[in-house]
């Protein structure tokens, strides 16, 4: 927590003693504290400075401009810089300042200049590295003029300088002192400090850092090495990419970025134009206009996008081939997205449509849906005609039109109408129609309750439609005889608009179907997919009906374009130790190369520790997959303390990096990290997938208590007495069902899971709909074994484990009920249970500066139980 700066001056050798021990020990007590002498600098500079013109002359409020101002003025960002032993700092046409190593004496470090009639700056850097949350006290001295930050935040000065006019009059350096709170990682103390020309004494900087004594020598240390671990700041902080797109003759690529603004709960997103051959930049676009998609139209050099203000949404189109940009649309009320005609003539368009609101304090509510707030939205589609900009509008009615696709010759529209039917699951059912745009006639191709997209083939003869295996009956159905399959794992069918025929291509394909786009240039269609804990490109040929995994140097692929003209593409992806990227793809070569990295800088010095694969067999011999993450400088002969992670729901934990639940920012935190994949998630084929339904944790428990007890049994690193667990969502309800199940895990927390599944299917926003499939034709009053007895809430007795139950205090997905109801259970019961409630988050912590706090009480809770450091949970929640 940051505290203001301030200092104490001393002024006689006891006073200094006193300084020394810390206000919480008492005058009769014997401090136990240890010091740390700081006796190498990374030094840059000195450099001379100027006091400005006039600085005698009192200003408008009465003081004149002298030295401790000087000090104060900002010379460079000095947030921006990482000390590195050689690294230069360009600092004017005279001066280039570099980083280079000055060591200390029983006088501490002396800097020296050869002009001493004129005031210098000079800047001292170390880093102090913590193996755990630390209050120490800096204490430092010089008989100049100084100010030292940590980590960018000022925590003490000296304003002026330690002299005296009679020079023979022997004084002391002046001597500050701060307690400064250290969370576990390594922190910047950066000093600049300010020659006074007119003191004779020398320009020196001596610091210490005090500890307590019974703490080991490595849990904190100060270094020279600029090596960093994971932080949560700089986990959020620093430029990203969030995604990128193809011109459609492959010359030029579009890459989406964003940055956080600390410390503030803003963030900047900007574009670049950058060329696709070899990265270089051709234009950016920045300063408040939050471009978040661009769209290329098929012909020209020509893209759109669309920027949003209190009047409204305004579509753009930029001609680069002329630099013109042109307003299509202004002011447009609750626009939607767009999508470019493939003859480049025109764009069809959305526009959402809010009913009237009700005064009268009283609402009937119509079916399950309308207790969320945009039920009784609609969107309806429009035709924008380019470049004359003139509009026509395409559907009305009562129910939502969504655009899925328009044919090679621009002629005719695909788009879906949702309907509820409570009749049978999913209880809804979606048309998909075809409109011919010249003569306006609407048809029907099929309906279908699990299909939800549909695109046209180059030729326009058939359609490639994704959905669950059900999506057209049986054919897409790959599970054993009496199964129900998981309708949540996406599949890929191809219909023949001439025959109404169907073919399942990826019914014997495992991994689940992701983002599709059909070839314009080879007989093929490229997927993305979610490939047991790995998304990957797949290519289907479309002439052998085989599939096809490409290399491209990342392990998690966010999202992929495919020029129309050209085999290229480009793609965002991450891994598990590699922070998000652009790259390109040449498709007939099967070459990649990188398109940019905007976070090269803040991960050049960064390091993480090892990611290995660890799987083992469950009681049917099914191989659960999984993968260890080591803390940074791993010893295999020391003992760790673990955390167990996993989701355990419909979807994998894949090997993304950072995300809300950081598994390098844990394992740099002096955790070993394990992460399993129980039974049901998708990517590891259909009968796997099919374990989630009418499941609700009965055999993903299990597998995690025997996973876990495996694990252990085979690293003998960890220490089987310092086992956390820990799960979101689904996974949060895990978290409460193992504790109710086992008492291997010394600590749990639980975010924003669900106790009650009874009460989570009536209330949630999803929870009857997602039982649709979770718990197909289960029902509260037909399976008490899976609503009561695999509700945790029931077994609360059970529970021995001390759990922290976190959960966003406007929860609409997992109301915050879920959490209040074992809470209440788990203190009446007299158990060790906490909630903390994020004001103002939904379902996941988006908001800055409350994510940050959010991830260091989860860090807090597991350092309490896990490491016997209870300072930082005390520090953060104890009143």
């Amino acid at each position: 927590m940051k505290k203001e700066s301030g200092f104490v001056t001393s002024i006689c050798c006891f006073m200094i003693l006193l300084l020394i021990v810390p206000s919480y020990i008492q005058a009769d007590e014997k401090p136990e504290l240890r010091s740390i002498e700081i006796t190498t600098w990374l030094a840059a500079g000195p450099v001379p400075v100027h006091l400005p013109l006039f600085h005698d002359v009192k200003n408008i409020k009465g003081g004149t401009f002298e030295l401790e101002q000087l000090l104060a003025f900002e010379y460079a960002d000095v947030n921006e810089w990482q000390p590195v032993e050689g690294r230069k700092i360009p600092w004017d046409a005279a001066n280039t300042l570099q980083w280079s190593i000055a060591n200390a004496d029983s006088q501490g470090t002396t800097i020296s200049t050869k002009n001493a009639e004129t005031p210098h700056i000079a800047y001292l850097a170390t880093y102090i590295e913590t193996m755990r949350f630390a209050k120490v006290k800096l204490g430092m001295s010089s008989f100049h003029l100084f100010e030292a930050y940590i980590d960018g935040e000022k925590i003490l000065d000296k304003k002026k300088a330690s002299h005296s006019e009679n020079d023979s009059l022997i004084v002391e350096p002046g001597n500050q002192y701060k307690d400064i709170t250290l969370e576990n990682g390594k922190h910047l103390l950066l000093v600049k400090t300010l020659r006074d020309p007119e003191c004779t004494s020398p320009w020196n900087l001596k610091a210490h850092l005090e500890v307590p004594a019974d703490w080991p020598e490595d849990d904190v240390f100060v270094t020279l090495s600029s090596t960093q671990k994971m932080t949560v700041t700089r986990l959020l902080d620093g430029p990203k990419v969030t995604g990128a797109s193809i011109s459609p003759d492959g010359e030029l690529a579009a890459v989406n970025l964003s940055q956080t603004l600390p410390p503030s709960d803003n963030a900047e997103s900007w574009l670049e134009l950058r060329r696709v051959k070899d990265g270089s930049l051709v234009q950016v676009y920045r300063g408040g206009m939050s471009i978040s998609r661009v769209n290329w139209a098929p012909k020209g050099s020509m893209f759109s996008y669309v920027s949003s203000g209190q009047d409204g949404s305004t579509l753009w189109v930029v001609d680069l081939s002329s630099g013109s940009t042109t307003a299509l649309l202004k002011n447009i009320k609750d626009l939607g997205g767009h999508t470019w005609a493939p003859d480049g003539t025109f764009i069809i368009y959305s526009i959402s449509e809010k009913p009237e609101k009700n005064n009268t304090g009283m609402r009937k509510i119509d079916g399950m849906e309308d207790h969320w707030p945009w039920f009784k939205n609609r969107s309806f589609l429009y035709r924008l005609n380019v470049p004359q900009g003139t509009r026509t509008r395409l559907t009305a009615g009562a129910l939502t039109t969504n655009l899925n696709s328009i044919s090679p010759d621009s002629k005719t529209l695909i788009f879906t109408r949702s309907f509820i039917d409570y009749s049978e699951r999913p209880y809804a059912e979606t048309v998909f129609y075809t409109l011919d745009l010249s003569t306006m006639k609407l048809d029907s191709l099929f309906t279908s309750k699990w299909a939800n997209y549909a695109m046209w083939s180059p030729d326009g003869k058939k359609l490639l439609v994704t959905g669950g295996p059900s999506s057209f009956g049986d054919i897409g159905v790959n599970v054993p005889d009496g199964i129900i399959p998981n309708d949540y794992d996406m599949q890929a069918f191809i219909y023949d608009l001439a025959t109404k025929e169907v073919e399942a291509i990826t019914k014997n394909f495992d991994p689940e179907i992701g983002q599709a786009v059909w070839s314009k240039t080879e007989p093929c269609i490229y997927f993305t997919t979610t490939d047991k804990s790995y998304r990957r490109l797949y290519r289907y040929d479309l002439k052998k009906k085989s599939f096809e995994a490409f290399d491209t140097g990342v392990e998690v692929i966010d999202f992929i374009d495919i020029a129309d003209r050209k085999p290229l593409a480009v793609y965002t992806g991450n891994g598990s130790a590699a922070p998000p990227r652009a790259y390109v793809l040449d498709l007939r070569k099967k070459k990649y190369h990188l398109l940019t990295d905007p976070g090269a800088q803040d991960y050049a010095y960064m390091k993480f520790g090892d990611v290995k694969r660890w799987t083992f067999e469950n009681e049917e011999g099914v191989e659960i997959e999984g993968r260890v993450y080591c803390p940074p400088n791993f010893d295999a002969s020391q003992k760790y303390p673990c955390i167990v992670y996993y989701y355990g729901g419909t979807s994998p934990v894949t090997r993304d990096f950072g995300g809300r639940y950081p598994k390098q920012l844990w394992a740099a935190n002096g955790y070993v990290v394990y992460v399993l994949q129980p039974s049901g998630a998708t990517g590891f084929g259909q009968k796997f997938s099919a374990f989630h339904v009418n499941d609700w944790g009965k055999t993903g428990a299990d597998e995690i208590i025997d996973g876990t007890k495996k694990f252990l049994a085979a690293h003998p690193f960890v220490d089987a007495k310092r086992v956390g667990c820990i799960g979101a969502s689904y996974g949060g309800f895990m978290t409460m069902l193992l504790v109710t199940k086992t008492d291997i895990f010394a600590s749990a927390i639980s975010h924003a899971g669900i106790s009650a599944l009874t009460s989570y299917w009536g209330e949630g926003y999803w929870g009857y709909s997602y039982s649709a499939v979770a718990t197909a034709n289960s029902f509260p009053w037909n399976r008490r074994d899976i609503y009561v007895d695999q509700s945790p809430l029931f077994h609360a007795n059970n529970i021995t484990t001390p759990l922290l139950l976190l959960h966003g205090a406007v929860d609409t997905n997992v109301p915050p009920g879920e959490s209040r109801q074992l809470y209440a259970a788990l203190k009446l019961l007299g158990r060790e249970v906490e909630l903390i409630e994020i004001e103002g988050q939904n379902h996941h912590i988006m908001q800055y500066n409350k994510r940050i706090r959010w991830t260091k009480t989860i860090m807090a809770w597991f350092d309490r139980w896990l490491k016997d450091q209870p300072e930082w949970w005390n520090d953060m929640y104890t009143e």
